[in-house]
């Protein structure tokens, strides 16, 4: 298991950071589609994992949203004299408020499986409420300034896995080795108090690396804002578990070997992103 991880990583990130820092935007936006498209099929498990059809009616509605938006709102007219489009603004801020939803829904689960357990509708709302803001906020922070600098949005952009990356790691070590007090046990059993403290405790190397190349920055708000990314990325991955929970599944799919699925890979982006934009366009634009 650890080799196919490895090497799935190998020939994986490589592909990503050269989208990231290489794609015009304009393109980035395209290529991103299809694998939201896989994001989305995975996601129809969650809603109903015995009917193909209903997964298959999910990812087309999904796909069609994100056509829509790459079509009226392309890339060239996101941005008019420093504001974001306000639909695309409308997006992120709609994404924060539901993963401020989601967080309560997995603090109370199982009892808040009960309201949407069975329901395909408030199950497919939910899945467009943590991939369209996702999507949104990856296009928006890449196009940040990329008439001035082409590599500054797509440094945000990374900058946000970095955070990712970090608090996954450092929760993963601290969590095996000092993990006793489990954290949401009826979400996710292995995840403990003690990783989430390794995790965010991990992310201040990033802080780090931002105030060495970016001497300028309130240390303050570079520390808040890398701790509140950590936080909601540690939810994003609890939100996912307690929906594979509910529908009784261990992956979300079998696309990425040693890993699962596409959203087992994004889980916690889906909802770093979306807050760290927002909080990037209250604070820094």
């Amino acid at each position: 298991m650890l080799k196919q991880r490895i090497i799935t990583v190998l020939w994986l990130l490589p592909l990503v950071i050269g989208a990231i820092f290489f794609l015009p935007t304009e393109y980035f936006a395209w290529v991103l589609i299809p694998v939201f498209m896989i994001g989305a099929k995975e996601w129809g498990s969650f809603i109903d994992p015995n009917c193909t059809a209903t997964q298959w009616t999910f990812t087309v509605t999904v796909s069609l949203i994100l056509v829509a938006l790459n079509f009226f709102v392309p890339v060239e007219s996101l941005w008019l004299k420093g504001q974001l489009h306000p639909i695309y603004f409308a997006i992120i801020t709609i994404g924060l408020f539901w993963w401020i939803v989601s967080t309560v829904l997995v603090f109370s689960f199982p009892k808040s499986g009960s309201v949407w357990k069975d329901s395909h509708m408030l199950k497919s709302m939910f899945g467009q409420l943590t991939l369209i803001p996702c999507f949104v906020s990856l296009i928006t922070l890449k196009s940040i300034s990329a008439n001035v600098d082409p590599y500054f949005g797509a440094s945000l952009v990374f900058l946000v896995m970095l955070v990712v990356w970090a608090a996954d790691t450092g929760a993963y070590f601290a969590g095996r080795s000092l993990g006793k007090h489990k954290l949401m046990p009826n979400v996710s059993p292995n995840k403990t108090l003690e990783g989430l403290g390794g995790g965010l405790a991990a992310t201040m190397a990033v802080v780090i690396g931002v105030m060495y190349y970016s001497p300028e920055q309130e240390l303050g708000l570079v520390i808040a804002v890398t701790l509140i990314t950590a936080v909601a990325s540690a939810f994003g991955d609890l939100s996912e578990s307690m929906f594979k929970r509910a529908a009784n599944i261990k992956d979300s799919g079998k696309i990425l070997p040693g890993h699962g699925g596409v959203l087992d890979r994004m889980d916690s982006l889906t909802a770093a992103l979306p807050v760290f934009t927002f909080i990037y366009l209250a604070f820094w634009i």
